[in-house]
């Protein structure tokens, strides 16, 4: 039997689709080189496209709405009128009125009678802390210390140059200390000792010296004994025979370590030397009476009121 397999007939090759081929044709680019990086311009979503567009209809919308175009004077107001500043206006206006009855009621409650209205007490405090920070605490500090190398006084103490009772203070504030605007202020005023040659620079010396051991700081026993005389001659009579001060003439206390103008040897030297002439300045006039009522009764429950 004869072999007829070459005489079969072969099945075609099948062909197979080149990969490649199926690849998304890259779209065009922007024909800018960077460093031969090139970009491809692409459109940008349809989503992004409209959300801009809406942005700037609102934008527009805002504009005629709203102020939005300065003016040489002023802004646009906008067809709706809006304003801030009347809103705050408004507002500042609203808690005006909310308080003006509690300082209608500062003024007509005895100054020692304020602390018995727990709600009174509380709206004098917080006023008061308000009208301190803008218009005392230049001087004695946000939180009432002072600032003793500058002569401004502690307001947390129990020393009160002038008297810490609420009446005392109120007064003080009222007309303040060694001005000449008002006749009814505070005033006291020590000699300068050394400057104007009452006392030698040997018996200033001396001087300091028992004035430092009215406190128990150090000092030179001798020294102290001999000033001891000076002490009495010159500044018993105002600071008193143990220097324990008398507050109803401004004359502060010697035998404590609370000291307006610095405690040590220096500062107590050229205090008697040149003496102090502090100045404060009375709110008569620049504050309402209510005002200066809420301040003194802030000042008051710090610590070291009377």
């Amino acid at each position: 039997m004869a072999d007829n397999s070459d005489n079969k007939v072969k099945p075609p090759e099948r062909q197979y689709p080149d990969p490649a081929a199926k690849l998304k044709k890259d779209p065009p680019t922007t024909g800018h080189s960077w460093d031969g990086i090139e970009e491809y311009d692409n459109p940008m979503p349809r989503w992004w496209v409209w959300i801009f567009i809406i942005t700037i209809v609102w934008s527009l919308g805002y504009w005629v709405a709203y102020p939005a175009w300065p003016g040489i004077q002023r802004a646009t107001s906008g067809v709706l009128g809006y304003s801030s500043r009347a809103d705050v206006a408004a507002e500042i206006s609203e808690f005006e009125a909310r308080n003006e009855q509690f300082f209608v009621q500062l003024v007509e409650t005895d100054l020692d009678g304020i602390h018995d209205d727990d709600e009174l007490q509380r709206f004098a405090v917080n006023a008061g802390a308000s009208v301190f920070r803008a218009q005392c605490s230049q001087c004695h500090g946000t939180g009432g210390a002072g600032v003793q190398a500058a002569g401004f006084p502690n307001l947390l103490n129990d020393e009160w140059l002038w008297g810490g009772t609420m009446e005392d203070i109120h007064e003080t504030i009222r007309y303040g200390i060694r001005n000449e605007d008002y006749a009814d202020a505070r005033w006291s005023e020590m000699p300068a000792f050394g400057r104007d040659g009452i006392l030698s620079e040997e018996e200033i010396d001396e001087t300091v010296h028992f004035v430092l051991s009215l406190s128990d700081a150090d000092h030179d026993a001798d020294l102290a004994a001999a000033g001891a005389e000076h002490y009495e001659m010159n500044c018993a009579s105002c600071h008193g025979d143990g220097g324990e001060g008398d507050y109803f003439i401004g004359a502060p206390a010697l035998n404590t370590q609370v000291w307006l103008y610095g405690g040590s040897y220096d500062a107590i030297f050229e205090s008697i030397y040149y003496s102090r002439f502090g100045v404060m300045p009375g709110f008569a006039g620049r504050l309402r009476d209510a005002e200066i009522r809420a301040v003194a009764a802030y000042v008051h429950q710090l610590g070291g009121g009377q």
